[in-house]
């Protein structure tokens, strides 16, 4: 570590490959057109094409992108060489991958499956056909993040102590349509990204503490959440989650605050603001032996951007220039693990109150 602090200096990228291979999607909806596709043109990552069921809205898609949309999932699991991208609802993964030959790659959306079970399965299909596959937790790729890791790697923060996650926002769930009527819906499909973010900063927690619930202006399942992550005597880690902040941008907020022992990191996840349009990204950090906050300038924003470094590490696993698979099958299964965990715990009984002096 250098004397002064270089924001500059902190990674905010993954490294591309030399010769990517041809990607093929699973799925036609919104993520695909709002991020997959953007960040894989972005990167110049070949789109061999897409499948989906619904095979107006693929067509659609396709066209749009230039891209063949194909007739089955057989035909799309017959490109040579590809690497194959599951924008699928959680419940569909598991079928797709028993379709692809044995020996692919894999990028599967999260979450692994909706329950721990399912995850388990995934994983189980996984080894089986020796897939090289890895979750799509992106989150851990935005710039942001990885500019982030840096500087708690390089001590810039000294321990990391605490972490908390504030977010009050007014969140469109109506774009994602199998979600209004998923049994599981925020844990699973939203604050997952930042338990696996969490994962990978501090490793796996000892338990969870956590409520998960709904609001009575709407049916989707859960969108509000209040969890704290057990690491010990040390280290305090809490999110708490609001998805019915719907009184104007003044107070609302998705933020996270680092601290350490010797300096502290904050960041605005500006996409949630605005979804999908977003607002800036910001990080700014407080390090070690400094006297003020540092702003960090963001090379890029967490979409489309944290899309391109996922895929770039899976396209260079594939070829042998990366050693690590990011959040492999085998590492997301704890991150599942964790969200089993948080609903196990938010339909357990609270501790009681004394009845009587």
């Amino acid at each position: 570590m250098t004397d002064a602090f270089d924001p500059a200096s902190l990674a905010q990228s993954w490294p591309k490959p030399l010769k990517p291979r041809p990607i093929v999607t699973f799925g036609a909806g919104s993520i695909v057109g709002d991020a997959h596709f953007p960040a894989f043109r972005k990167a110049g990552f070949p789109i061999s094409g897409l499948y989906d069921p619904d095979q107006a809205k693929a067509q659609k898609l396709a066209e749009t992108w230039g891209v063949t949309a194909f007739r089955s999932v057989e035909e799309a699991a017959a490109v040579k060489d590809a690497i194959f991208d599951l924008a699928t609802p959680p419940g569909r993964h598991a079928e797709v991958l028993k379709a692809l030959p044995d020996g692919a790659v894999v990028l599967i959306q999260k979450p692994m499956g909706n329950y721990l079970g399912e995850a388990t399965e995934i994983l189980e299909i996984c080894r089986a056909k020796q897939l090289k596959a890895a979750v799509n937790f992106q989150l851990r790729f935005a710039p942001m993040m990885l500019a982030l890791k840096d500087a708690i790697a390089k001590g810039w923060l000294g321990e990391v102590v605490d972490f908390d996650a504030l977010l009050a926002l007014d969140t469109p769930w109506q774009l994602w349509e199998f979600l209004l009527k998923a049994p599981r819906v925020e844990i699973a499909m939203h604050s997952i990204h930042y338990l696996d973010l969490i994962r990978q900063l501090l490793g796996n927690p000892l338990g969870v503490h956590a409520k998960t619930l709904g609001h009575p202006n709407h049916k989707v399942a859960q969108t509000r959440t209040s969890a704290i992550l057990d690491y010990g005597d040390t280290v305090r880690c809490a999110l708490s989650i609001n998805h019915d902040h719907k009184f104007g941008r003044r107070y609302q907020a998705c933020e996270f605050r680092i601290c350490g022992t010797e300096g502290a990191a904050y960041v605005k996840l500006g996409l949630n603001l605005d979804y999908p349009r977003g607002e800036p990204d910001i990080l700014e950090i407080y390090p070690k032996g400094g006297s003020d906050w540092v702003a960090v300038p963001l090379a890029g924003e967490w979409f489309p951007d944290a899309f391109v470094g996922r895929m770039a590490n899976v396209q260079r696993f594939a070829s042998g220039e990366d050693a690590e698979l990011v959040s492999s099958v085998e590492d997301a299964w704890h991150t599942m693990a964790l969200v089993e965990a948080a609903y196990k715990s938010s339909a357990a009984p609270a501790t009681p109150l004394a009845a009587k002096p």
